[in-house]
């Protein structure tokens, strides 16, 4: 199997090319929409090249397509579906990329940089190159279906939606997300919780217009301070995220993430404090944190002196296993709104939101993931870790097809830097990962005849 991977390897570059080459961010404000329909069609067809049936593009009602495809396998086979998204982050300031972040370029250090090379576009090629794979060793063992998202990064909850009306159509045995990824480089990892989210929108207003903050500065109230005083009230003196009603001191159980790897993998400025208390695993996996994503004010370059009549910021909250995300916004937009300073007026819009989950590692497929990932990583055992992001289709899978195990791999070890500027994947994680993939769907297929 792993001679097969390796052999594949070069074809898989020149897709992954193709993939990145689409500025396939879902929303039409920042990119033109024809990226995301444009990349999708190049899912669709790579499917239909692998001999998918009943391949479609699913219009989903948050206005965005996802993918669709059926690999038939033995009767009486179980049936595995494999997820990945092909909407990316936008690439933010594209002047601070080392290369150009749409076009997957080959790096000094021996990885493939461009946004979407890990997440999750990358991940995408993992489960074709899994099936090749298995396809040419014994042929495929399992039924295969295949979801590839449109919007997972802007968490608007369209395949949710549409999985929701249309159930049987992503119901299987066992659902392989590949949108996860290892603790590190090298070390077999699956994800056993992720954190929920939500974006919240704060508009703040104090006057008719703005005024000249000398004949009215001192007593005119200013929505940017007032805005900023809002946002500062969501974190304590130490930094922990503070949300009134909403709990904030959980542990995590589970593999440990010490402190000096935490700062070496997050490129933490020497001298530069972390934020909370506690180990660091439990502020990144089992507690909430809130994250300014963005402030609307005039910039420095051109600002007037002026007392500023309305400002707006976007909130996101992460939420813990354990706590209900629409709780969590109840409690957010109650504290946004009780901490405005000078009775301003104050709104709020939830954008989006996902909640939490939490899988249960004692199921059969994680034992053959298990020997799947032991194999492929020269014997090194499976860690189980938490990841501190979201993915909201995994709860709706979860409420769908309770009986369903649901396992998470994949490509965003920290070195990916995913989200960030310089996004890159390591070969030899997609390699090592293909090779695992397809040990697993032959392993859980063997599994599941012994059992039946």
């Amino acid at each position: 199997m792993a001679a097969t991977v390796a052999a594949l390897m070069p074809r898989a570059r020149t897709e992954l090319a193709e993939l990145v080459a689409f500025r396939s961010v879902a929303d039409p404000e920042q990119f033109p929409k024809s990226e995301c329909e444009d990349a999708a069609a190049w899912v669709a067809q790579a499917l239909r090249a692998e001999g998918f049936q009943d391949v479609a593009t699913l219009d989903t009602p948050d206005g965005t397509q996802s993918v669709y495809g059926l690999l038939p396998g033995p009767v009486g086979a179980p049936t595995v579906l494999l997820y990945a998204h092909y909407d990316v982050q936008p690439p933010l300031d594209e002047a601070a990329w080392r290369t150009p972040p749409f076009e997957l370029t080959d790096g000094a250090d021996g990885r493939w940089y461009g946004r979407g090379a890990a997440d999750c576009k990358g991940g995408f090629l993992m489960h074709l190159l899994a099936l090749r794979a298995v396809k040419e060793n014994g042929g495929l063992p399992v039924s295969v279906k295949m979801i590839v998202e449109g919007s997972e990064e802007q968490g608007t909850g369209g395949l949710e939606q549409y999985a929701r009306q249309h159930p049987e159509l992503l119901a299987a045995d066992t659902i392989v997300i590949g949108d996860a990824g290892n603790f590190r480089c090298g070390l077999p990892t699956v994800t056993a919780t992720l954190r929920g989210m939500t974006l919240l929108r704060v508009q703040v207003e104090t006057l008719e217009g703005n005024l000249h903050s000398g004949l009215f500065g001192g007593a005119a109230p200013d929505a940017l301070a007032a805005l900023l005083r809002t946002l500062d009230s969501l974190r304590d003196a130490e930094g922990n995220t503070v949300v009134d009603g909403l709990e904030s001191d959980a542990r995590w159980e589970g593999m440990p993430y010490p402190e000096e790897d935490f700062r070496r993998d997050a490129k933490v400025l020497d001298g530069v404090g972390l934020l909370g208390d506690g180990a660091v695993a439990d502020r990144l996996w089992a507690r909430p944190a809130v994250t300014v994503l963005g402030i609307d004010c005039p910039p420095v370059v051109g600002a007037t002196p002026s007392v500023h009549a309305s400002a707006r910021a976007l909130i996101s909250l992460r939420i813990p296993p354990g706590t209900d995300v629409e709780k969590a916004i109840e409690l957010l937009v109650a504290h946004v709104e009780s901490h405005v300073p000078w009775q301003a007026r104050v709104s709020t819009e939830v954008i989006g939101k996902g909640q939490p989950f939490s899988a249960d590692t004692s199921s059969p497929a994680y034992t053959a993931m298990a020997a799947a990932l032991s194999t492929a990583y020269d014997g090194q055992q499976m860690q189980i870790a938490g990841m501190g992001g979201s993915i909201p289709l995994c709860n709706a899978l979860d409420a769908l097809y309770p009986d369903a195990e649901i396992l998470l791999i994949g490509l965003s070890e920290p070195e990916a830097q995913i989200h960030a500027v310089n996004e890159s994947v390591d070969p030899r994680e997609l390699e090592r990962l293909a090779v695992a993939e397809a040990l697993f769907l032959r392993g859980y297929a063997e599994q599941a005849a012994g059992t039946a």
